[in-house]
């Protein structure tokens, strides 16, 4: 007789209507795709959803693009995609805690990041210059997943990616997908504040003194506190919240981190620049649509589109090297 237990996805489903809350997304229950697919004999549609993306090339990019500073010279800095993985961690946490579809909830977390621009937040800036509306890295991921790397995933994880930001003020189809809103936000404020103390940027007795109240010390305390926040006020209501007074703490932590991290005047010239390669990068691609690769080009986009495409997938030092390549002068 075997040591072991065959795990089929047939006996994951059951073991969710036992287990999951009334209010999780059973795996069963899974929206189609938009190409219909056979179910899997061993894995449930969001767990096949969560491994199409750990092995997609957005995701591997992830490695080498900017979370907060740029070209760190120290090991321990977070990535975009250390930070992701940090966000599928607390995602987990709190999705298993509220017996929500921890598959789900970590799928959507996984890939929540994947259509950022080359130097984060400030590439997503310049990006918006071009774009009408302005242009957001959710919908970026999104389009990935559905047009330039097609993987064919759930609605249910589409929808969790398009709605992560704060500022979309939209709640996902399913109570994973809004996880991944707190997710993000306790992953980054933790981690990048403690980058900020590693980098001599940051001195821990200028953190105001409500935030270490309410969350201890950074680091851990901060991520454990923050979590539970979120678990105990979301069983009171029934919907993925944060407890209030902690909630007003982290609000005021982020404004605390914009004005003394993100949006230090040391950092402006580096800013500066990231900003004239995104926008040098998209100018010249305009005027020289064949140099495009042949994988973003696709004739239902316009131009603007497919290179907006093509250099937002840019890792920073792709970035780098190729406006290097396309504008410093060559001396022999």
């Amino acid at each position: 007789m075997s040591e072991f237990i065959l795990r089929t996805r047939s006996v994951t489903e059951d073991q969710e209507r036992i287990f999951l809350a009334p209010g999780a997304t059973f795996s069963s229950s899974a929206s189609e795709r938009v190409d219909v697919e056979a179910p899997d004999e061993l894995r449930t549609a969001f767990e096949r959803d969560y491994d199409r993306i750990i092995h997609s090339k957005a995701f591997r990019r992830l490695k080498h693009k900017t979370q907060v500073f740029m070209n760190p010279e120290g090991d321990h800095y977070v990535t975009r995609m250390t930070h992701t993985l940090q966000v599928t961690q607390v995602g987990r946490a709190i999705a298993r805690a509220l017996s929500l579809n921890v598959a789900l909830a970590e799928a959507v977390c996984l890939g929540h990041d994947v259509g950022h621009s080359p130097f984060g937040h400030t590439g997503e800036d310049a990006l918006s210059e071009f774009v009408d509306g302005g242009w957001r890295h959710s919908e970026q991921s999104v389009r990935i997943f559905e047009i330039l790397e097609p993987l064919n995933l759930t609605p249910e994880v589409l929808s969790g990616i398009r709605t992560h930001p704060w500022k979309v003020g939209e709640r996902a189809t399913s109570h994973e997908g809004d996880v991944v809103k707190y997710a993000d936000r306790i992953a980054y404020l933790a981690h990048d504040a403690l980058d900020a103390i590693r980098a001599g940027v940051l001195d821990v007795s200028a953190i105001p003194p409500d935030v270490i109240a309410a969350f201890g010390e950074p680091g851990r305390e901060w991520v454990a506190s923050m979590i539970q926040a979120v678990i105990d006020e979301s069983y009171k209501q029934s919907k993925i919240v944060m407890e209030s007074t902690k909630l007003e703490a982290m609000h005021e932590l982020r404004a605390f981190m914009f004005e003394n991290v993100y949006l230090r005047p040391e950092v402006e010239n580096q800013q500066r620049r990231a900003k004239e390669i995104v926008r040098d990068l998209v100018s010249f691609y305009l005027e020289n649509l064949g140099q495009l690769p042949q994988s973003y080009q696709h004739p239902e986009a316009d131009d603007l589109t497919q290179v907006v495409d093509f250099v937002a997938g840019m890792t920073d030092r792709y970035a780098i090297r190729t406006h290097d390549e396309l504008f410093r002068p060559r001396l022999f």
